[in-house]
């Protein structure tokens, strides 16, 4: 995405888009009244047939050229894309589906809604996209075709080309079309990105503190399975004695530890799912908690308990049981 920042950008609309393609850097361009990742423009005052009269409606508005939804990649639901074909497309809209919700109604195209004066038909529905914070619904968005009142180029490179060469490509021909502009640029994905900088934070400090919550259980284990062992060396001795084996005084000495985490596994279970779901509420798009994790979670926690059990477990099954016994 580049910011239309002076008056040189505009009017080199066709003569950047050609040389740009003919560069083989970029697939399609087009321009935009808004950046991909943010809508800077809502407006009211929009009348339809059948709106509710107490109806506020406000829908953002973004102007666009004609190759907008070839260069982004929406997906039509109904209707079509705007044309050059057609010279009615000065005239008419293209709405998402939050819009269709908004004013409900059934089939939209075709449908004349009037703004500013004037008439528009609109004449395709596109899948919501997500532009502004992640953590709402997308609004209601109306698209408009005016090459006047755009800020905004938007790029599509050409993903045969790595990124450095394709950047460096059009670069070159920006300043041809337009010697005396910067080219400064952004990615979308890395502006989107950036909009989840609190959740990233949050996740690395959860790693780092589950990391070492693990750990410190794990010394606990570690020096509570050694006790245990210390506690029940004469009673090894005796059952080695008697013929147990390696493997029966194992489970016989894991046995207690692996309880005691099925147990926590039932409490923290049913706790840890209320409380993903309470947080995952609040978003409005967000994922769904699979059973699977509770299992793996599980899963692991055992390994590492038998891991750590095992170590003092196997180490008291091994020892002489002469060694235990030589006092009684």
């Amino acid at each position: 995405m580049i910011h239309m920042r002076t008056n040189e950008f505009y009017g080199k609309y066709d003569v950047l888009r050609n040389e740009l393609k003919k560069s083989g850097a970029v697939v399609e361009m087009a321009e935009s009244s808004s950046p991909l990742t943010a809508v800077w423009s809502n407006n009211g005052g929009f009348e339809w047939e059948g709106k509710h009269p107490d109806l506020q409606a406000e829908f953002a508005t973004i102007w666009v050229t004609h190759d907008f939804g070839k260069t982004i990649g929406w997906e039509i639901k109904e209707g079509r894309d705007f044309t050059r074909g057609f010279a009615t497309d000065s005239a008419a809209l293209i709405i998402n589906e939050a819009a269709i919700k908004f004013m409900g109604v059934e089939d939209p195209v075709g449908m004349t809604m009037r703004w500013g004066g004037k008439d528009y038909k609109i004449i395709g529905v596109i899948k919501d996209m997500l532009m502004e914070s992640p953590f709402k619904a997308v609004k209601q968005t109306v698209y408009l075709v005016d090459y006047n009142n755009v800020n905004w180029i938007d790029l599509k490179l050409d993903p045969n080309y790595s990124l450095t060469e394709a950047v460096a490509k059009a670069e070159q021909v920006f300043k041809k079309v337009l010697p005396n502009v910067p080219f400064d640029y952004q990615f979308t994905d890395q502006e989107h990105e950036k909009k989840f900088a609190t959740e990233v934070r949050i996740g690395r400090l959860s790693a780092i503190f589950a990391v070492l919550a693990v750990l410190i259980s794990c010394l606990g284990l570690f020096g509570l399975a050694s006790f245990v062992a210390e506690q029940r060396t004469k009673e090894i001795g005796i059952r080695k004695v008697l013929g147990a084996s390696v493997g029966a005084l194992w489970r016989l000495l894991s046995r207690d530890f692996v309880v005691l985490v099925m147990v926590a596994s039932v409490i923290a279970v049913p706790l840890s799912y209320y409380l993903l779901s309470d947080w995952l509420s609040a978003y409005d798009y967000r994922t769904e908690i699979s059973p699977w994790v509770f299992v793996f979670a599980v899963l692991g926690a055992l390994a590492m308990t038998l891991a750590t059990v095992s170590f003092q477990a196997i180490k008291a099954a091994l020892m002489n049981p002469v060694k235990s016994l030589r006092s009684e």
